[in-house]
């Protein structure tokens, strides 16, 4: 077997000479762990861990039911988190469906057992103990959701405790291939010595020695009885297994074949990643390459430049048209627009279905990189075609084949709009490395200095109608920000005038350079009592 697989690798080697160069880019810092997947030296793939930030999507939790809502179909869940985690009840009974995904399966399609609210609350009472694993983290007022449904991925297996499944990834399309997989798991699965143990291929299994598949085994059985070790032990609701970091999950999930060197800058991640990988083979270890230049590493590759060019709202392409992504908690609108795009072609159908392909590979690498999640719309420029509306839909299928995360796409609609969903497990990186203007308020946009001369002339009158019929006249200060007040003294001042005439006392203005644009303050000059104040609102 030994000699096979040597000259599997050299057929592999061969034929990635023509293939595009992919590098792993590893950055470690104290607060941050930052990495990129990039092919011929463009990124295709970024991750980003916090070391501030608790794993949560992947870890496993011993915790305590709260309460069960019968109109969700769902229990609440005490994992020892700030917010209690959401547990369908369909994710309540282990299922051997419930593993099947679009990557690590057994080729069978999904189904849901139906459970009634009587059978739950009978046995699962509020305070019943329960072991369940983050699926999604917290994101925006939500608290992380969990299934009882454990999986616990390896190199080239994911065990799942509590299920008999025994598959193989559908990813794995060759038939002899996926033959000699099945008999290696059935093998190692009738060796188990713990009953309800599920095993599956994952894709990079293919290829891969039943030697490699029995030491991955190995591993996954050592964690799984630690792991019902610190169940035992734990006597309230906490962690009992976490997730690897991001250093050695880069070994586990993206060292593959088609990985040409993987480039770390910090000396003990090095090392660290190093020994992971030389516990897969030599040639995975000799993969590692410390970097240590004087320009941070993600300078060095271009890849700094390349992460503040796509975190923009307006992505351009090489072709002069662009993309608007406008971000929501729950949805992801997206519009192509054709730009300076002149067109090659004569017909202007043509030019308009060459835009739209060239901004489906681009939605789809721009999804990867953000994180983005949950209901995704793209606007595309209106096709009369239904032959490249098709064309258009193909092609997107096909671009989201690369991602790692679940999505399923739908048709161009007859508005132009393509609807589509991509499995959301934790906050998007934009969401995670940029925060609210704290003038805009994640708006966009604040007012104009006209509509803040508009409000600010309407309050003044206000109060001085006020003070009149009180009889409670006297000097007014208003206090604005210095651009308001370049507004009224340039351009509105004769309407202040006039305004200050129909009063008895006198109306001055002060600027404040540290004060919102939006708001301003109306004052009795002599006491400085406010009579008018819009800073609560901002």
């Amino acid at each position: 077997m030994g000699i096979i697989q040597t000259v599997q690798n050299v057929v592999n080697w061969v034929l990635r000479r023509g293939s595009p160069k992919r590098e792993i880019i590893v950055n470690c810092e104290k607060l941050e762990t930052r990495v990129a997947v990039a092919e011929n030296s463009l990124m295709e793939e970024f991750l980003v861990e916090q070391t501030t930030r608790e794993r949560l999507v992947g870890s496993v939790f011993k915790g305590k039911i709260q309460n069960l809502e019968h109109d969700l179909q769902a229990a609440f869940v005490d994992i020892g988190l700030k917010k209690n985690a959401f547990l369908h009840y369909w994710d309540m009974l282990p299922d051997d469906d419930a593993f099947l995904d679009e990557d690590e399966d057994a080729g069978r399609s999904a189904k849901r057992r139906k459970i009634s609210s009587e059978e739950i609350a009978k046995r699962f009472p509020v305070g019943t103990e329960v072991v369940v694993q983050v699926t999604k983290g917290p994101i925006g007022t939500k608290g992380p959701r969990v299934t009882a449904n454990l999986s616990l991925p390896g190199r080239y297996l994911v065990m799942m405790p509590g299920c008999k499944l025994c598959g193989v990834s559908r990813k794995i399309g060759d038939g002899a291939e996926r033959a000699r997989l099945k008999k290696i798991i059935d093998r190692l699965h009738a060796k188990i010595p713990v009953k309800d143990l599920g095993l599956i291929v994952r894709t990079v299994g293919q290829g891969a020695s039943p030697r490699s598949f029995a030491r991955d085994l190995r591993n996954l059985l050592a964690i799984w009885t630690e792991l019902q070790a610190n169940i035992k032990a734990s006597k309230r609701p906490s962690c009992v297994y976490q997730e690897p970091d991001l250093v050695e999950r880069v070994v586990r999930d993206w060292l593959t074949e088609d990985i040409d060197r993987v480039n770390i800058d910090n000396p003990d991640a090095y090392e660290r990643i190093r020994a992971v990988a030389g516990r897969i083979s030599r040639r995975a270890r000799n993969l590692i390459a410390r970097y240590d230049g004087h320009a941070p590493i993600f300078e060095h590759y271009g890849i700094d430049k390349q992460i503040e060019e796509a975190f923009r709202r307006k992505v351009h392409l090489k072709s002069g048209a662009h993309l608007v992504f406008d971000e929501t908690e729950a949805l992801i609108a997206i519009d192509v627009n054709t730009g300076r795009y002149r067109g090659k072609s004569g017909s202007q159908e043509e030019s308009i279905l060459e835009v739209n392909l060239e901004a489906v590979e681009e939605v789809a690498r721009q999804l990867r990189l953000r994180n983005t999640g949950g209901l995704i719309i793209v606007d595309f420029i209106d096709m009369k075609s239904r032959k490249h509306q098709n064309a258009v839909y193909k092609a997107m299928k096909l671009a989201m084949r690369r991602d790692r995360a679940r999505t399923n796409v739908l048709p161009v609609s007859d508005l132009g709009l393509m609807e589509m969903t991509r499995q959301r497990q934790d906050e998007s990186i934009l969401s995670q490395a940029y925060t609210d203007c704290p003038y805009c308020k994640g708006h966009g946009v604040i007012k104009s200095p006209l509509a803040i001369s508009v409000d600010l002339q309407r309050q003044v009158a206000a109060v001085m109608r006020r003070n009149k019929q009180e009889r409670n006249e006297g000097d007014l200060l208003a206090v604005v920000a210095p651009l308001i007040l370049d507004r009224l003294r340039n351009e509105d001042e004769e309407i202040l005038v006039a305004l200050q005439a129909q009063y008895a006392g006198k109306l001055s203005f002060k600027t404040d350079p540290f004060r919102h644009p939006e708001t301003f303050d109306i004052l009795f000059a002599a006491n400085g009592k406010a009579l008018y104040s819009t800073s609560d609102k901002t």
